[in-house]
């Protein structure tokens, strides 16, 4: 072929491909997808961009093992009544609330409204009424009776009163009584008289008026090493950590250290064994068990559950770990043999040597099973709570807890 006809030939082929090109192009960058297909049906026009992260349930918690999908790929819903997923929550009120008590008739709450001074009781339904027309500004902090028809209140002054709620009287309680309680059957009150002078200082008991006072036990300079916890049989009235560790124990291989019960008519019960630091105890209802919490480096630091017989025949036997995570103040009996408990997620270890540092971690709701030792998780709350002063109504149909966020009262039912 000559070179003229050779040379127009590329010319064309170069321009034809040029044309290919951009019409390849604007196909591309310019044309609408259709948002029907060929029988009418609208196209989805929604995708998960390439690489993106998935994005997270608002307010689940951070559990570390992802949550379950239904069928369809999609999260699950919160289930109205706790069956071990995400769990819906119920507000009760609207303002934060303290010193929250179950009822007389184990269905409703009393507690304390810093804002206006007054008490109130609340049921499951948000229905409040007031406990007394009286206002007691500036609560610091309330002990109630058993059956939540008496409180101690402290005020700020360190001043103190007996309120009774059924007969709207109060007396008033000497200033350098310390952690006053009501006996289980609240006709009687135990406190920590701490004078001045050392030698003066002693666990006494008295009526619930503060007459006819009674010492019990001297605590000299170790006042603050005394739990004062009166057993619901009326055997123990108090706990003493006044003991060093007393060494390694060969069975178990933790460090361990005596807690010495205190009678009440001044009896030498059997010293309770445990393992590591920081003693909390909680009485079963019947007084029978004792549950409580301790830490140690056998646990990494992190406060470990532990459960222990408490009568005066059996103190301190059959002591096993419950093999939880969390301190015994975030867990309430529902019966003698079944406990819930709030228990932190993720808690880091050392956790037990500096809880205020993580006493803001979102909870996990566990119920533990004493008679046949099995723990399950009950709920996790459809938003980050960090759950405190937990009850179970009589019926074991709802637990109430204070929200730490929020300050506010919620619900979670149980069935």
């Amino acid at each position: 072929m000559q070179e003229r006809p050779k040379r127009i030939l590329l010319i064309i082929g170069f321009i034809g491909s040029v044309i290919v090109i951009g019409l390849a192009m604007y196909i591309v960058f310019f044309t609408e997808s259709p948002s029907t297909t060929s029988n009418g049906e609208p196209v989805s026009t929604t995708e998960t961009p390439t690489g993106s992260l998935t994005p997270s349930l608002d307010g689940t918690p951070g559990s570390g093992n992802g949550l379950s999908t239904t069928n369809d790929g999609t999260l699950p819903e919160a289930a109205s009544i706790a069956d071990g997923g995400i769990t819906k929550t119920i507000t009760l009120t609207s303002a934060p609330v303290q010193n929250t008590t179950l009822s007389k008739d184990g269905n409703k709450i009393n507690f304390y409204n810093e804002d206006d001074g007054f008490f109130y009781t609340i049921d499951k339904d948000g229905n409040i009424v007031k406990l007394s027309n009286q206002t007691f500004p500036n609560v610091q902090s309330v002990e109630w009776n058993r059956d939540a028809e008496k409180a101690v209140m402290v005020f700020p002054d360190d001043s103190k009163i007996v309120y009774n709620f059924q007969t709207q009287s109060q007396v008033t309680l000497p200033k350098h009584w310390e952690d006053v309680e009501f006996s289980p059957s609240s006709d009687n009150l135990i406190a920590k008289s701490l004078a001045l002078d050392p030698n003066n200082r002693w666990l006494v008991l008295s009526n619930d008026n503060g007459s006819n006072v009674t010492s019990v036990q001297a605590l000299g300079e170790n006042a603050d090493k005394v739990d004062v916890s009166w057993s619901p049989n009326d055997q123990v009235i108090a706990f003493a950590d006044t003991s060093s560790i007393v060494g390694n124990n060969s069975t178990s291989g933790f460090d361990t250290k005596v807690i010495y019960p205190v009678g009440k008519n001044q009896e030498n019960f059997k010293g309770l064994v445990v393992e590591g630091f920081g003693f909390s105890p909680s009485w079963s209802p019947s007084g029978k068990t004792i549950l409580y919490s301790v830490y140690g480096d056998y646990s990494q630091g992190k406060p470990l559950l532990w459960l222990v017989n408490g009568t005066s025949a059996s103190m301190g036997e059959n002591r096993h770990s419950l093999g939880i995570n969390t301190w015994v103040d975030k867990c309430t009996w529902s019966s003698e043999t079944i406990v819930y408990c709030a228990v932190p997620q993720n808690l880091p270890s050392n956790a037990g040597l500096q809880r205020t540092l993580y006493e803001n971690r979102p909870d996990t709701l566990y119920k533990l099973n004493l008679t046949n030792g099995r723990n399950e998780v009950v709920a996790i709350p459809e938003r980050d709570t960090t759950m405190s002063n937990l009850s179970v109504s009589a019926d074991g149909s709802s637990l109430y807890y204070t929200d730490a966020f929020s300050g506010q009262l919620k619900l979670i039912k149980l069935k």
